[in-house]
């Protein structure tokens, strides 16, 4: 008894198509279309995807941006532990990406995922939160907590990555290729937005808001946490308007065991005897279908050609004007180069896009090595063994001649006394000045109104205090005989001042002020250029190539031949236009393998900061090398690559469709028994 026969009682429904009719499209099975943003072709799901978008970039770059000052002052930890785990922190939101792309196409599909990973993410927040009360027992449980909720971010960040701009790609109906394209752009900017808002207002609730005495970090942990429980309120309040593409299995089990096998088969055929094949993943024909092995090998060769990638995040860092510029350079790129660029009539693909994305953050840092060696120019000179600096400081009337007689004795007798010089410039931009008392009597100096010093007399020395850039020119000297002003002028950013008590006359004090170590020469204004390429060089590499990593996977129609031997048993003709679940399947998992190019580049630079420290200059110089020789492999490699064009795809399809209508008989939808 076949299957017919078993159930020849119960009624079945069939759709049938017409020869006027157009076939379904879109993934199987069908969905109603949603409706549309302001009469245009942007579904309006976008808009609750773009604000979910916005408020969970917001609470992680908000809760990152003060997570390593956390670590030093609240743990105490010093600054290589600190940045050490900070680092591993955000690598580890690269890699857990794999995770959360399993879920969604293996077992929850895209929506649970994002809903489930979005609870996990707030728990860790809550968590974080609460480890940063104070009064909340010793440090080993503030660690315990903060390590705790930092895993629990990373898992819930990193795992609904792959699935949010995936699950905005889906909400969009296959022929609107080129909205959906810009919505990868919109998609960015909401990144980007969240990004820069936060990175203001966290620091600004952790330093001006003070809690339990001190600075306030639980409430700097506390708004993220409040902006995810937002984005999980708004994603779920879009439920009824979303396009949910169920799961498909387990997609990347499949995919793995279909290589596997197909390298294990080969290695087993090796006999010339034995016909080549066409590919090498077709010696898994033997077991698996034609259908998975072409997925397979239009995944395998996105992936592949990711390979090179992980070099341009080696480079980028998020910094506080990055977000900015790319605020303003999306619709620059969008709404006045590309379409210049088409005008043109110039091919730009998608990776050529990427390609000059790549040249661009090299340039940005070749750039940066140039004006790090321009900086280096006025730092300390770095001594070699067997090597010491000797700074003389004439406090004479009258010059005084003084020369070296075999490298270790002066040809005049000086009375001397010695003190230790700084040996490298004052970090952050300050200033450091230390005083020297050549009066007779004792001085209590006051720089500004949290600066005291106590210089004894006879030419004593006092430790160098570092000030912020500024004219200083109100401080006092007060004396055994009285008060005088002390007027030091400007402290310029990154320098060394020694200032030398001379003389009081009158009602002032005579000082003799000693640049030791010169003052930053480079203006900040040089920064800019760099921060132009770099954001430009993201707008071309990350938002093409996170649009192109879903782009290359489709959904297509399964051949007229295999739809025809569907349904010869039947007397009403019924074409049942079966929708095949090509890579379209897998795009988590696609979108996974492009975020973990940027776990990859974290780790690399993670590796070689570690294993060769050298100099800023001289690493920005490596990186860009690397680089661009990254860039011209990435290139060759593009070069053989056949881009899956969707626009393409549709008018292939769509014309195959209008040549088989007119084979194609009057169908009607009707009820029939089996």
């Amino acid at each position: 008894m076949n299957a017919f026969q078993r159930n020849e009682s119960k009624e079945t429904l069939f759709t049938f198509i017409s020869a006027g009719d157009d076939p379904p499209k879109g993934d199987f099975p069908l969905q109603r279309k949603s409706p549309k943003l302001c009469g245009s072709n942007y579904p309006l799901s976008i808009a609750f995807i773009v604000v979910n978008e916005f408020c969970e970039r917001f609470s992680y770059y908000g809760m990152r941006a003060v997570l390593t000052l956390y670590f030093l002052s609240f743990f105490h930890w010093d600054e290589n532990l600190s940045t050490a785990v900070y680092h591993a922190f955000s690598a580890l939101c690269y890699f857990t990406p794999v995770i959360g792309a399993i879920m969604a196409d293996s077992w929850l599909g895209k929506y649970k995922t994002i809903i489930y990973l979005s609870i996990v993410y707030v728990v860790g927040h809550l968590i974080k939160s609460v480890g940063a009360i104070p009064s909340l027992g010793n440090q080993a449980v503030h660690v315990v907590l903060s390590m705790v909720g930092l895993f629990l971010i990373a898992l819930g960040t990193g795992g609904i990555k792959p699935c949010v701009s995936a699950f905005g790609g889906d909400q969009f109906e296959e022929e609107h290729t080129s909205e959906r394209s810009k919505f990868f752009s919109i998609f960015y900017l909401s990144i980007n937005a969240g990004s820069l808002i936060s990175t203001f207002v966290t620091p600004v609730l952790r330093g001006d808001v003070k809690c339990f005495g001190e600075d306030c970090y639980a409430l700097a942990f506390g708004v993220p946490a409040a902006l995810m429980v937002l984005a999980l309120v708004v994603f779920i309040a879009g439920s009824g308007l979303y396009r949910k593409t169920p799961p498909q299995g387990n997609v990347l089990l499949e995919v793995c065991k279909c290589i596997g096998f197909a390298i294990k088969n080969r290695l087993k055929n090796r006999s010339r005897e034995i016909p080549k094949r066409d590919h090498w993943l077709d010696w898994a024909s033997e077991k698996y279908s034609k259908q998975l092995i072409g997925e397979v090998k239009m995944v395998t060769r996105v992936l592949f050609l990711f390979i090179p990638l992980p070099m341009f995040w080696a480079l980028f860092d998020q910094q506080f004007l990055n977000p900015l510029l790319i605020l303003v350079f999306i619709p620059i790129f969008d709404l006045g180069l590309y379409p210049l660029i088409n005008m043109c009539k110039l091919n730009f693909t998608p990776i050529r896009k990427m390609a000059t994305g790549m040249i661009l953050a090299g340039l940005a840092f070749g750039l940066a090595a140039v004006i790090e060696v321009k900086i280096n120019e006025t730092d300390m000179p770095r001594l070699v063994p067997k090597e010491s600096l000797i700074r003389v400081l004439n406090l004479a009337k009258n010059p005084v001649q003084v020369t070296i007689q075999d490298k270790d004795l002066f040809q005049q007798p000086v009375e001397s006394f010695q003190i230790t010089d700084l040996e490298a410039k004052p970090e952050n931009g300050l200033a450091a000045v230390r005083f020297i008392n050549g009066l007779s009597q004792d001085v209590n100096l006051t720089i500004d109104s949290k600066r005291f010093i106590a210089v004894q007399r006879n030419y004593s020395a006092s430790e160098y205090s570092v000030l912020e850039r500024d004219v200083y020119n109100d401080g006092k000297c007060i004396t055994e005989t009285g008060e005088f002003p002390l007027e030091l002028g400007l402290l310029d950013f990154g320098a060394s001042y020694t200032v030398v008590i001379t003389n009081i006359s009158g009602d002032a004090v005579e000082t003799w002020k000693s640049e030791d170590i010169k003052a930053n020469n480079v203006h900040m204004a040089w920064q800019l250029p760099q921060y132009l390429l770099i954001s430009a060089g993201e707008v071309m590499f990350s938002i093409t190539g996170l649009a192109f990593s879903y782009s290359q996977v489709y959904s297509h129609m399964a051949p007229d031949s295999e739809l025809q031997g569907l349904c010869g048993s039947l007397d009403v003709l019924i074409i049942p236009f079966q929708m095949m679940q090509s890579p379209a399947s897998m795009k988590s998992v696609l979108q996974a393998g492009w975020l973990l190019t940027v776990a990859v580049g974290n780790t690399f630079v993670l590796i070689v900061a570690e294993a060769a420290p050298m100099a800023q200059w001289a690493e920005f110089v490596l990186f860009t090398v690397l680089l661009f020789a990254v860039c011209i492999i990435f290139s060759i490699m593009g070069y053989f690559y056949v881009s899956v064009d969707p626009e393409d795809l549709e008018e292939k399809e769509e014309k195959r469709e209008t040549s088989s209508r007119g084979n194609m008989i009057g169908l009607v939808t009707q009820k029939t028994k089996l």
